[in-house]
């Protein structure tokens, strides 16, 4: 490279030509570099670090996630990323490199549950025992599993808030729905309250009206006597059926028939024979 670099600061002296060469020399060590990985990148298409996360993802799920409550693995994986976290935030402090199993909250949250103090050394952390005290120490040349642990953790944390939060969102909407339903129910009941007194006010007022003016009743001999004046003709008139004629009364009536009605029918008795009827009982 130094030869050809001087063969062409001798053929020109321009600076301009002398940068465009570098600039050839290193595309060609890039295009290179990267025929040399391509054959490597191929038999491991989804990177070196694949299998090493998926087996933390089985760690998580179904190692954390299946034995315990969600709530319980939840805290326990909210543990292990604090620990991670601090270890990449402060690698040359001690204090963040080591945890005691023996506290209440480490205890309860990462070492009785199940698959995750499992998790922990998966991680880099391994038991030791300092100033005759147990304690889980990390092993700084386990950064890189540190690393890939870390990033499955908040993966799946990102993933279960998101479904806790759906849950909460269906849970929400289905007691909105079921005191909606309530209510209905509720207003229904009062309008049928309302609507059953309004009825019972109106029925005790029409009771009370009738009371305040009673109407009689029409007796049978009112209803009679009625009956028997609408029936009743005067004495000695009685339909026109024309001709001549004497009624009982002596009275002689003449009377010019219709056309085309005969001489030989009598003339009807029938409203003279109620009217002397009525006659007869108010001699008696």
């Amino acid at each position: 490279m130094d030869a050809d670099l001087e063969s062409v600061s001798a053929g020109s002296s321009s600076r301009n030509d002398i940068v465009a060469f570098i600039e050839r020399r290193l595309q060609q060590q890039r295009e290179a570099e990267q025929a040399q990985a391509s054959p490597q990148q191929q038999d491991t298409p989804f990177g070196a670090n694949h299998e090493r996360r998926q087996e933390f993802r089985r760690m998580i799920d179904p190692g954390i996630l299946r034995p315990n409550s969600s709530e319980l693995a939840l805290q326990s994986l909210q543990i292990l990323k604090t620990l991670a976290e601090n270890i990449l935030a402060h690698p040359d402090e001690e204090k963040y490199r080591k945890f005691k199993p023996t506290n209440s909250k480490i205890k309860t949250l990462l070492v009785e549950p199940k698959g995750t103090l499992e998790y922990a050394v998966a991680l880099g952390f391994r038991p030791d025992v300092v100033d005759f005290q147990p304690f889980y120490v990390f092993d700084t040349r386990r950064m890189t599993d540190l690393q890939i642990g870390l990033a499955i953790i908040n993966e799946t944390l990102s993933r279960q808030e998101s479904k806790l939060e759906r849950n909460q969102r269906v849970i929400l909407e289905a007691k909105a729905a079921e005191a909606a339903a309530k209510e209905k129910l509720k207003q229904q009941f009062l309008d049928d309250r309302k609507t059953t007194a309004l009825r019972g006010q109106l029925e005790r007022e029409t009771r009370a009206a009738l009371a305040a003016n009673p109407k009689p009743l029409p007796s049978p001999m009112s209803t009679r006597s009625r009956t028997s004046q609408t029936s009743r003709r005067p004495a000695g008139v009685v339909p026109s059926m024309g001709g001549t004629g004497q009624t009982l009364n002596g009275v002689v009536v003449v009377s010019p028939r219709p056309e085309g009605v005969p001489n030989d029918i009598p003339p009807p008795y029938e409203g003279l024979e109620l009217a002397d009827e009525d006659e007869d009982s108010e001699e008696d």
